[in-house]
């Protein structure tokens, strides 16, 4: 019987450790951290708008710490002066409130009320640097703090030596959009001996109009730049152009495969 009890607490001391070497928390980092290297080009492009359907998880109202947040219903026309601060290593690789997963390299962002995902372009007020990123997360549930941004967008925006800056942030939508960083020229002359070729972007193509006609009011106000979709063969194809630079043509392609339109490609007008 002795030997029993005591098999019986040696089995409950060994769970009790266990139970405590995994309760703590699911970071592996007690406090967060910058990463040993500074982004690369790419990672610092900043986010292309797109119009997307809400996500499944985290936009339902919700509790923190004894705080009840709202979730708003849609982002149209918002705006806010605040404080921004920045999340690293002690996140990185870890689900986001919407499911994804985490990328500090990502030009993402977490908000408390926004609905996820929402596009903001981001201002640091003191050097007006500004970013474009996506807001895929919760937080920061500090009182004081605004908006958490991920350490590449807070590395364009030039304050993790400082950890926060002050930022002010505007939604972008399909009806009221911040301008892009890319500047991308038309061919204004009709006289042919100044004619120059010029380049479409093939975004997508789909047989549902509305999808279509939004996404091109969008990238029009995003780009500053036409945006046309025309229906053949039962498909609108939206389109952006033209344009007669052909660098920027690229890196406006390279743009759009990276946030979302991994299909799109170049053509020539007369194509």
């Amino acid at each position: 019987m002795n030997k029993t009890i005591k098999n019986i607490i040696f089995i409950g001391i060994i769970l009790l450790i266990n139970a405590c070497s995994f309760s703590s928390s699911r970071y592996q980092q007690h406090h967060d951290s910058t990463p040993s290297r500074i982004p690369t080009a790419q990672e610092l492009t900043d986010a292309t708008f797109r119009i997307e359907n809400k996500s499944r998880g985290g936009n339902k109202n919700y509790t923190v710490r004894g705080i009840h947040y709202d979730v708003l219903t849609n982002a149209q026309g918002y705006k806010a002066t605040g404080i921004a601060s920045y999340y690293g290593n002690k996140f990185h690789g870890h689900l986001t409130s919407n499911g994804e997963i985490y990328n500090m390299f990502s030009m993402s962002a977490a908000h408390k009320s926004l609905p996820l995902p929402t596009y903001l372009k981001v201002t640091n007020i003191e050097n007006n640097k500004s970013v474009i990123v996506r807001v895929n997360d919760r937080g920061p549930f500090h009182q004081d703090r605004l908006i958490d941004l991920s350490y590449s967008a807070a590395y364009k925006l030039d304050f993790l030596k400082n950890g926060t800056a002050q930022v002010k942030i505007a939604a972008i939508t399909e009806h009221k959009s911040a301008s892009a960083k890319i500047v991308l020229s038309t061919a204004t002359s009709n006289n042919k001996k100044h004619l120059q070729e010029s380049y479409f972007i093939q975004v997508f193509a789909t047989n549902n109009k509305t999808k279509a006609k939004n996404t091109a009011s969008a990238l029009t106000a995003l780009y500053q730049i036409p945006v046309l979709w025309p229906q053949q063969n039962g498909l609108f194809r939206v389109q952006i152009g033209p344009i007669t630079d052909l660098k920027k043509v690229n890196a406006l392609l390279n743009n759009l495969q990276l946030n979302g339109y991994p299909k799109a490609f170049r053509r020539k007008s007369n194509s």
